[in-house]
């Protein structure tokens, strides 16, 4: 009885240590989990991984330097806003002049990460005007990014100084390739440099949330970076246009004479289609490698697109290829340009095609189709005798560099009108 006893007892004692051993084994566990929870949340707390930036594990430090760099990438998506001085030690306190025009002067600097830029004063006759010109060139590329749009790092806008700040095209302007001899470029780098700006446009007028027309294309306007990949640049006179307004109300001319549509020149309504004139006028001196407008060329050659137009005309558009000594292999590629040049210069905007297919004219995956006379409403015209005045552009008007090409005097006024240098600045004072 007494072993029987004894036995009970320690089936029970031994019963209550297991329990006993549960309990502390279970609340073990609940604080071995709230502190691991407490240690997670804390770790979040800190801001996980980027709290250990400093211990030196490699993992963690890629993590970190992989989000800094997604971070400056998209500040860097839009302009930054430089301060005078900051400007100054980019450029060294404005020691190296690029250029200068009616719009100011271009110098050219560098970031401290040795990136190299262009950065143009804005100058003009009138607060105003570097005003409009300043919101011009920021609200319009300073919104976009394309390929062949010349990008806008930032600005400055300070009592004192209006600036831009660009990416630097170390190659420079179009019109140095084709108005010297001694830099020459192939014609089949001339052909890419030709569909390359017709995408830009082409980007501005049908790809951007509002449209943009530039109003100012020719070669001094198309810079050329070290691959000499092209990018439409100067957009201070450009205007964003809403898509259901189809057309904008001028007050006065606009553009460079000679590149001009000439609806930008009368009282009547206007379209991005006058990007698209411009264009066809820029095409014609990437063909023949010379100004469409030469005194110094015979009275019938003087206006190289009307001649390049009866040559055409009449079927003999070969003489207009070996005048311009583009070789046999690239025959093909330049009667090509030619009908798109002839295409896009059309007296009525609405003849004019689109840009989208103006790029797909010139890459040979559309056909061309022949375009009609461009310059019918010449036909019987009469040159005056009288130059035009000064009085009939307006404050619009942009300053002829001496590198812009005047139109022929065998143009009349309705086309584009013939302007001076000295009329039009004149006129924009």
């Amino acid at each position: 009885m007494s072993d029987t006893t004894s036995t009970m007892t320690d089936s029970t004692n031994h019963s209550d240590y297991s329990g006993v051993v549960i309990a502390i084994a279970i609340v073990v566990l609940i604080v071995k989990i709230s502190l691991f929870c407490w240690c997670i949340n804390k770790f979040k707390a800190n801001g996980g991984f980027r709290s250990y930036n400093q211990t030196g594990t490699p993992v963690k430090k890629f993590m970190t330097l992989t989000m800094d760099k997604f971070l400056n990438d998209m500040e860097r998506e839009k302009p930054i806003r430089f301060t005078d001085q900051q400007l100054r030690i980019a450029t060294d306190n404005y020691t190296y002049l690029l250029g200068s025009g009616g719009f100011g002067a271009v110098y050219k600097g560098s970031f401290s990460d040795g990136t190299i830029i262009a950065v143009k004063v804005l100058r003009g006759s009138s607060d105003k005007r570097i005003d409009e010109q300043f919101m011009a060139e920021v609200g319009t590329i300073g919104k976009v990014h394309h390929l062949n749009l010349v990008r806008l790092y930032g600005f400055c806008f300070e009592r004192h100084l209006r600036a831009l700040v660009y990416e630097y095209m170390v190659n420079g302007a179009l019109e140095k390739y084709l108005f010297h001899e001694s830099t020459i470029l192939s014609f089949e780098k001339l052909h890419e440099i030709s569909i390359g700006t017709a995408r830009g446009i082409a980007y501005l007028h049908e790809e951007c949330q509002q449209r943009i027309i530039h109003y100012d294309i020719k070669p001094g306007n198309i810079l050329l970076d070290r691959n000499f990949c092209p990018k439409v640049a100067d957009f201070g006179l450009a205007k964003l246009c809403n898509r259901d307004h189809t057309h904008i109300s001028m007050t006065g001319g606009r553009g460079t004479p000679g590149y001009a549509a000439p609806e930008l020149w009368m009282p009547f309504p206007v379209t991005h289609k006058c990007d698209v004139y411009s264009f066809g006028i820029l095409l014609f001196e990437i063909i023949g490698r010379r100004r469409n407008h030469n005194d110094n060329l015979p009275e019938s050659q003087a206006w190289f697109p009307k001649w390049a137009w009866e040559k055409f005309d009449s079927e003999q558009v070969g003489e207009v290829i070996t005048a311009c000594g583009i070789e046999d292999k690239d025959r093909e590629i330049a009667e090509r340009i030619v009908k798109v040049a002839f295409s896009c210069v059309q007296y009525r905007p609405g003849a004019r095609p689109v840009m989208s297919a103006v790029v797909k004219m010139l890459e040979g995956s559309v056909e061309v189709p022949k375009p009609p006379n461009p310059f019918q409403h010449l036909i019987g015209w009469v040159p005056p005798t009288q130059p035009v005045h000064a009085s009939q552009a307006d404050t619009d008007t942009t300053i002829c560099s001496d590198s812009s090409a005047l139109l022929a005097k065998s143009v009349p006024v309705l086309a584009t009108p013939v302007v001076t240098k000295c009329e039009i600045e004149l006129a924009s004072v």
